[in-house]
């Protein structure tokens, strides 16, 4: 089975209406390299309006089908999720994402309602540095 068809089978599972529009934003989406954002999905879908291109965006991320990534000048991407709930390391120089295996911070998460009684729905946290690459060219560029 194709990506795109257990993708549509979870969707249909769940009872969501799969529009013309609805599949060209996940084709589109399924078509990217990398990280990306709405606008780069929207120049795939001549057509397809806005509204749409986001909330299919913000339902697939609920599925876990895509994960947001927040870029350190604070612009939002998103790229394809295939481990569930993670975070990112962020090259602040080359723009590189990189996903963590696993959640570093679930212990403080179960600590944080305390005494104000808060119910954790989620986070959300990226790692912001340069990745091995872009620090061994800034040692080549150093000695040069």
């Amino acid at each position: 089975m194709s990506e795109l068809q257990s993708i549509i089978q979870r969707l249909e599972a769940r009872g969501c209406r799969l529009t013309a529009s609805r599949l060209a934003v996940l084709a589109a989406v399924l078509a990217q390299k990398g990280h990306f954002t709405v606008e780069d999905v929207l120049r795939r879908c001549p057509g397809i309006g806005r509204a749409t291109a986001f909330r299919t965006m913000r339902l697939l991320a609920e599925m876990d089908i895509v994960c947001r990534v927040l870029l350190e000048d604070g612009s939002l991407h998103y790229r394809l999720s295939r481990r569930g709930h993670h975070h990112h390391l962020v090259c602040v120089a080359c723009g590189d994402v990189e996903d963590l295996d696993k959640c570093l911070v679930s212990d403080l998460v179960k600590s944080l309602p305390g005494p104000a009684g808060y119910q954790i729905e989620g986070h959300w946290l990226e790692f912001y540095g340069r990745c091995g690459s872009c620090r061994s060219q800034e040692k080549v560029e150093a000695v040069v």
